[in-house]
């Protein structure tokens, strides 16, 4: 008795159905540094540990109401995180088609005709009828066995792809929440300038009301005079820079709120943000929930799953077809048995010949593939880096603070006695002059040392992808 293959022939296909011939997929190696090389008065960085969670608001570290307003108007108005958002939501279509392939494909298909044949086409019967009807009603099945796995590595790559553009999103969010956490950092230093001259004006202009008393009653002399206008003059001058500055810092938070320049206004910061501490124990590990990270590595397996559709392309390509339908020419059940038609059969479709189009598109894929990987290893470096150059701006800034705190008590305390002396007749008031300038360049000075602190706690919060764990 002849053994029966069918069932054979069943498990040989179920078996090819799970084969896949992309490469096995490992996360490209990149050397991480066991700590931070930078450290704090503290001592150094521990080694890492495993990750925190993401702080959805890091924001919220700075303790400002204003800010949190700002961000939570930006999450909802920002066209380029409206744009964004559209990309990803296109990006996860493009998916789900994808996976479509992986299901058998039906349709049904109807017509109903009135047609006349020439009178001369080929092989035209004598008995035929120059002008009749023709209704045609079926379904159709295609299915694609996907022996070598091309389809469901391109379901794979379609979803890392999908993976990447999420990432993407938060990318931009995060990036737009970086942008706007800088400019409203930069709003509130210049307000900060803005009082610190404001405060110089007012002694100055008292300066001035002082030295022209004296002119009058003949102690000082115009020189002296002139000296105080020019000075008052030069401070107002760089007043309304800071102002300048301040309204172009204003427009550009109002873009990013989704807000005209023409409406938009925020009124002075009274109160100064407020730094958060950086923990002692910030570990390396951090860098891996970066979402440029994220989507880089999603990229590389979305590489790797095409080198797998790209050598698939050399097998034969099985599908199965069927028809099922029923056609009359104008009159009777189209159901009826000798009115039905039908086709069933699988379809191979096997490359001979190219000329290399298959080999070339194999190589692409692997050079893809080595593009994404070393991507991924840049990011990474870069994430790094910027956690680096933060970490070190940070402790810089604040022993460059403190120091230029001090210049600002000593230029306090010159400028006191210069004008003490000035009264009792012992100096010019080129000496007062000097004073009170050395002493608002002192204070704008460490003014903007501590605006740079913020910026820099800005950039270390994002560098690390979000922050750290509250309290930690």
């Amino acid at each position: 008795m002849r053994p029966r293959l069918e069932p054979l022939a069943v498990l040989l296909l179920l078996a090819l159905q799970g084969c896949s011939l992309a490469p096995g997929y490992q996360v490209p190696t990149v050397e991480l540094p066991a700590h931070y090389r930078e450290q704090t008065s503290d001592g150094p960085w521990h080694p890492a540990q495993p990750a925190d969670q993401l702080a959805s608001q890091w924001w919220l570290l700075y303790q400002d109401p204003r800010l949190n307003d700002l961000q939570q108007r930006l999450l909802k108005a920002n066209p380029d995180l409206a744009a964004a958002l559209a990309h990803f939501d296109a990006a996860q279509a493009y998916a789900s088609q994808l996976h479509a392939g992986l299901f058998p494909q039906i349709s049904a298909s109807g017509q109903s005709l009135r047609q006349r044949q020439s009178d001369h086409r080929p092989l035209r019967g004598g008995t035929q009828p120059s002008v009749y009807n023709s209704n045609t009603a079926g379904f159709s099945l295609s299915f694609d066995p996907d022996l070598w796995g091309r389809i469901r590595n391109q379901v794979a790559a379609g979803d890392a792809q999908a993976e990447a553009s999420a990432d993407d999103l938060a990318v931009a969010r995060l990036s737009l929440q970086q942008q706007l956490a800088a400019l409203y950092v930069q709003l509130n230093g210049l307000d900060a300038q803005r009082a610190i001259l404001s405060q110089s004006l007012d002694d100055y202009a008292q300066a001035l009301q002082l030295t022209r008393s004296r002119y009058q009653g003949q102690i000082a002399s115009e020189l002296d005079l002139t000296r105080a206008q020019s000075q008052l003059a030069s401070a107002e001058a760089e007043l309304d820079e800071v102002r300048g500055q301040r309204n172009l810092t204003e427009h550009a938070i109002g873009k990013l709120v989704g807000e005209p320049a023409s409406q938009f206004q925020l009124p002075a910061a009274t109160q100064a943000l407020t730094l958060p501490g950086v923990p002692q124990q910030l570990p390396s590990a951090l860098l891996q929930r970066r979402p440029d990270i994220a989507a880089a590595e999603r990229r590389v397996f979305a590489a790797n799953a095409n080198i797998g559709v790209a050598r698939a392309a050399w097998y034969p390509d099985f599908s199965l077809t069927g028809l099922l339908g029923g056609q009359t020419q104008g009159s009777g059940n189209l159901l009826a048995a000798g009115n039905r038609y039908w086709a069933l059969g699988p379809l191979v479709n096997l490359p001979i010949f190219d000329g290399g189009r298959l080999s070339a598109n194999e190589r692409q894929a692997h050079a893809e593939f080595e593009e994404a990987a070393a991507h991924y290893r840049s990011q990474v470096l870069r994430a790094v880096r910027e956690v680096e150059d933060n970490l070190g701006q940070l402790r810089d800034l604040r022993q460059e603070a403190l120091d230029q705190q001090a210049a600002v008590n000593a230029a306090e305390h010159t400028q006191t006695l210069a004008m003490n002396s000035y009264q009792a007749g012992a100096v010019s008031y080129l000496e007062v002059v000097t004073a009170q300038t050395v002493a608002l360049q002192a204070q704008r000075g460490l003014q903007a040392l501590q605006t740079r602190e913020l910026l820099a706690s800005v950039g270390l919060v994002t560098a690390l992808g979000g922050g750290w764990k509250a309290g930690a």
